[in-house]
């Protein structure tokens, strides 16, 4: 699984750092999206996946394997 994420589209919910903080983080300044892992283990695959799910800002893309 490969993950991309469009820091322009992102408007900072959070739901992804809740879901699977072992790949997502979010700027101190404005809460914008940090991919800490473009390529996680398998054991995240299942939360990464939610977390693409329930982004209000459908910012967060997946590739690959697992995806």
């Amino acid at each position: 699984m490969r993950i991309t994420v469009d820091e322009e589209k992102c408007c900072g919910a959070g739901q992804c750092v809740l879901i699977a903080p072992e790949v997502f983080d979010q700027r101190d300044e404005d809460g914008i999206v940090v991919l800490l892992d473009a390529e996680p283990a398998e054991e995240h695959h299942a939360a990464v996946r939610e977390s693409a799910g329930v982004c209000p800002a459908a910012a967060i893309h997946l590739a690959g394997d697992g995806a």
